[in-house]
């Protein structure tokens, strides 16, 4: 086996679908992409009311990324076949029981959206490796049609989108407005792609008892917690990413200026969970993850992962949902026989989170 083309991935999550039709549901997206890709995402989970639990993982965000829709794709079919079968998983040195994966199916949903940006990946297969954003031509300035195309996916989403605004001028933020921009164009306005409306809809139409959200990326072998566009703390609520009176203070890193709001609680939760995540994978062979802030990677916004965790805060009619980024590997796209250790290492990670993750109290 080698990386899969996005006619394989789709295919693989159709086949899924059929093959295990009394525990999954196929999940068409509602909007195709720019060249017109339909897109699908797996319900995988006993059947049951729609008001079950859900963890959403996604992935295939970036083009050059190439594993993040193998290591979904594989992790979909693991819990499948296991729960079928009535046996566990083992992944290396790490073992999960036939109990744990029947339990986690039977009371939560997962939700597995493998491919969100096809037109990228099948771009950077085809013609430019180091491809990352979608193939939108159309937010080009007159005269740049050619050299001016997509948008990073992963600015796109609806937190702190104006970052000349909200941010400190030498904050360094990774983000850009110009169209032309070759990595992190945010696009004209939030949720201007399918790409990322699609994903909105997930969390917010389809499956809105989302309480665990996970956006599969590489590479960096850390685990990412919110926030992204400070450093965290627990106490001064006034440092809120609403709150206008600290526009163009956010994003300097040892500061006491302006750090961004999280309840302590949220905090331990969602540093717990990481912990998880990244101690099951270190038993599967011994590669470590660091759990840590997406700031402490380097300052963004317009993150799934921050739209994702901020939607309640924003909405209080919203589910809470804990969000992460995983940074898998060393390399965007490495050998075949390394990504599929990175598979195992990654889908003993996420079963662990979602069993971590099931028992914590409402």
């Amino acid at each position: 086996m080698t990386y899969l083309n996005i006619a394989e991935v789709d295919s693989a999550a159709v086949n899924l679908s059929h093959a295990y039709s009394d525990l999954c549901e196929l999940v068409e997206l509602p909007e195709t992409s720019i060249e017109g890709v339909a897109c699908h995402a797996l319900r995988v989970g006993a059947p049951s009311a729609n008001g079950r639990d859900c963890v959403v993982l996604i992935g295939g965000v970036h083009a050059r990324e190439w594993g993040s829709c193998e290591i979904l794709v594989d992790f979909a079919a693991d819990l499948l076949e296991a729960y079928k079968s009535g046996s566990g998983l083992r992944y290396g040195h790490k073992s999960f029981t036939a109990d744990e994966v029947r339990s986690l199916l039977d009371n939560v949903n997962i939700v597995v959206f493998p491919l969100v940006n096809p037109d990228g990946r099948r771009y950077s297969q085809t013609v430019e490796a180091m491809w990352r954003k979608n193939r939108n031509p159309a937010h080009a300035p007159a005269g740049h049609d050619g050299d001016c195309v997509g948008v990073d996916i992963n600015r796109n989403y609806d937190f702190l989108f104006d970052a000349a605004k909200a941010f400190a001028p030498t904050a360094g933020v990774r983000v850009s407005s110009d169209p032309c921009d070759p990595q992190v164009y945010q696009g004209p306005y939030a949720f201007s792609e399918p790409e990322t409306r699609n994903v909105r809809w997930l969390l917010e139409e389809r499956f809105p008892h989302t309480r665990w959200f996970v956006d599969v990326h590489s590479y960096s072998e850390d685990m990412l917690y919110v926030w992204g566009d400070d450093e965290d703390q627990s106490k001064d609520g006034s440092m809120d990413f609403r709150n206008p009176d600290y526009d163009g203070r956010r994003g300097l890193a040892g500061d006491t200026d302006y750090r961004e709001y999280i309840p302590k609680d949220d905090l331990d939760t969602a540093t717990a969970l990481a912990r998880s995540f990244s101690d099951a994978l270190h038993d599967v062979r011994g590669t470590t993850y660091t759990p840590k802030s997406g700031f402490d990677l380097y300052p963004t916004c317009g993150t799934s992962d921050d739209y994702a965790f901020s939607r309640h805060i924003t909405d209080d009619k919203k589910e809470k949902t804990f969000a992460y980024t995983i940074e898998w590997g060393k390399e965007f796209q490495p050998p075949w026989a390394d990504m599929e250790e990175v598979i195992k290492d990654v889908s003993a990670g996420l079963l662990q989170f979602c069993l971590s993750a099931a028992v914590l109290p409402r």
